[in-house]
């Protein structure tokens, strides 16, 4: 039996669950908001995991490809005191492929390949259990059924009101992510204080992150706590006024590390938002949800590799027995839920830590977590 299929959202969730089906020789229709590839920047880099995001791209047959890709010694991670003073420097080894880097671009091009992506196909609403379906109504007031419809469209998902009614909550930290470009050339000492990697320096409640990307890019990231209304007098779309809060924010700090703001481009503000650590929810037949739809969780590296491999997983459990598509559902989402649930106490412990009163908390949790 061949099953109308559709997943929501055109990130690494959802195009590795549509490239697993495509291996296995069923079809699956991608539904994306945005009208092309390239309609908003694509976000920074993402390390992916052996266990993880690497075996996701294993079960659609791309692992090889992603290696020619990827950036091993983009691994590398140096920590920094708000002095500038180095106090931790590690670098991987040759052959070490734990968690090597690649551009989000990059692997959105590598798992598109020959998918057939429907773009400018907002969803609007999902309703299961109809005469002929589950129902999807899109934003040009079109509807399309399907048997299964399948949610990875992000923290804000349009699909999870189907099947749970929990919305995201405010952590109370907040990112201002800003940008370096062509950093080897036009800002060299910044390339060597953050290396092949990325360069962190952690303060009482705050700190900021530089993390290369290929092409001599940089993305910094300055997070802080702070109320969600932080901004109230402040104009986010004014670069220079937005600076000079940032800068206020971290006065003090060694000049070197500042300069990561003081050269940044366009300033874009990240509340970052989570939902319950233990978020499940009543099966419903012809819908389900995977990554950040399912379990939005702190961005400490976890998110878009049990995205990813929850993608593979599904779809794999779909080709194999596809006459039994609601059991085969019910059972992916047992599995999810216990994975994902003890991701979700790691990373919100993680973000406590790496955001604390006490610096000291990240680079503790630096020494636990890296390789001797």
């Amino acid at each position: 039996m061949r099953h109308r299929i559709a997943v929501v959202g055109s990130g690494p969730a959802g195009l590795t669950f549509a490239r697993v089906l495509h291996r296995h020789g069923h079809s699956v229709t991608v539904l994306e908001r945005d009208p092309s590839p390239d309609a908003r920047p694509p976000g920074g880099t993402l390390d992916l995991h052996e266990g993880l995001g690497q075996l996701a791209l294993d079960k659609a047959g791309l692992l090889a490809d992603f290696q020619k890709l990827s950036r091993p010694e983009g691994q590398a991670m140096r920590i920094l005191d708000t002095d500038g003073t180095v106090l931790r420097d590690w670098r991987p080894g040759p052959d070490e492929l734990a968690n090597p880097e690649i551009d989000r671009k990059q692997l959105r091009d590598l798992l598109l390949g020959p998918l057939d992506v429907q773009w400018g196909r907002g969803v609007t609403q999902v309703v299961p259990g109809t005469r002929d379906g589950v129902l999807v109504s899109f934003a040009d007031g079109g509807q399309e059924a399907f048997d299964l419809v399948v949610g990875a469209d992000g923290a804000w998902s349009r699909v999870r009101p189907a099947v749970s009614p929990v919305t995201p909550h405010y952590t109370g930290v907040t990112t201002v992510e800003t940008s370096l470009d062509d950093v080897d050339t036009r800002h060299p000492e910044l390339a060597r204080l953050i290396g092949d990697g990325s360069t962190a320096a952690y303060g009482a409640n705050r700190n900021l992150v530089a993390q290369r990307n290929s092409g001599g890019h940089v993305k910094v990231y300055a997070t802080f706590r702070a109320p969600l209304d932080w901004h109230t007098n402040l104009d986010l779309g004014d670069a220079e006024a937005v600076r000079s809060s940032l800068l206020a924010l971290f006065d003090g700090w060694a000049a070197p590390v500042l300069d990561l703001l003081r050269h940044g481009s366009v300033f874009v503000h990240r509340p970052l938002h989570v939902l319950p650590v233990s978020h499940t929810w009543t099966h419903v037949p012809g819908v389900t949800l995977l990554g950040d739809a399912a379990h939005l969780m702190p961005p400490l590296g976890a998110g878009a590799n049990l995205a990813m491999l929850e993608g593979a997983e599904l779809a794999e459990s779909v080709a194999v027995d596809p006459d039994n598509l609601d059991d085969t559902v019910r059972a992916f989402e047992e599995r999810m839920w216990a994975r994902a649930g003890k991701w979700a106490k790691i990373t919100t412990a993680g973000l406590d830590r790496l955001v604390s009163p006490d610096p000291t908390e990240a680079l503790a949790l630096f020494d636990e977590l890296q390789p001797s």
